[in-house]
């Protein structure tokens, strides 16, 4: 099946002011863009740009001052065709139930699953993220960040989703599980028809892991195009200034004096 998993057309959030008689704040302001089905797009500026606001909408997590968001299905029916991996998967976790008694309970509670098939294919989820028995019988706080970041992926991909999005889900790991999680990223884009929606400051984790991305600045995108394009030819000054502003090779912190 082919077109767009994912059409964004218009959409714009206002909060209201903080103050009586104050201007509502626009956190997002006219985005539209398109997803395509198995593929990879960034949504990258700086904090405040209305990234994580825009995710959060497609997520069902907010609403929507106004603009359309149009899921299309892929022939099979999944329990939730969005699903979203947040930055600190230790928030999402239940500190009190074992990685694979909540897996379980998800599948059997929204996917309709018995108990038996249940187990089978929590086995097989944590087997597609690279953990085991082990780890199943495991509490979260007995888990790496990298491995709970995992679980996370796993409990996603549990309600075989359309589009699953990740909200700077990689920012809080050091490099070398970056790098695993990323991997294991690209491994499960590569088998199946997923599509990824990335919400990063990260450049380089763009750069690895996209096909596409566009810039966003004060809730408008400012630029978009291809991943490579983007980041190697920026056309909009504020694309230049985030890759002006990434260290260089060499480059080493200066101690501050007192």
């Amino acid at each position: 099946m082919t077109g767009p998993v994912l059409r964004v057309e218009h959409l714009r959030k206002e909060f209201p002011a903080r103050a009586r008689g104050g201007e509502a704040l626009v956190a997002v302001d006219d985005v539209g863009f398109a997803l395509e089905r198995g593929g990879s797009l960034a949504v990258v500026g700086e904090s405040g740009s209305g990234k994580t606001t825009t995710a959060r909408i497609v997520a069902g997590l907010e609403q929507a001052t106004s603009g359309t968001i149009t899921v299309a299905s892929g022939g099979r029916k999944s329990a939730r065709p969005v699903q979203m991996v947040f930055q600190d998967p230790f928030a999402s976790l239940d500190p009190r139930q074992r990685i694979g008694a909540g897996l379980t309970e998800l599948l059997r509670v929204r996917v309709g699953l018995g108990r038996a098939a249940a187990v089978e294919r929590t086995l097989g989820l944590l087997d597609e993220v690279g953990l085991d028995e082990q780890h199943a019988a495991r509490l979260p706080r007995d888990l790496s960040g990298g491995q709970r970041q995992r679980v996370a992926i796993a409990r996603a991909l549990a309600l075989e989703p359309e589009i699953l999005i990740l909200d700077e889900a990689v920012a809080a790991l050091d490099v070398s599980v970056q790098a695993q999680v990323l991997n294991l990223l690209s491994d499960i884009r590569a088998r199946s028809t997923v599509a990824f929606l990335f919400v990063s400051h990260d450049l380089a984790v763009v750069r690895q892991v996209t096909d596409h991305c566009l810039v966003m600045r004060h809730g408008r995108i400012v630029e978009r195009g291809r991943t490579a394009e983007v980041l190697d030819n920026p056309q909009d000054p504020y694309t230049q200034e985030l890759l002006d502003a990434l260290p260089r090779p060499g480059w080493q912190p200066s101690r501050r004096r007192a």
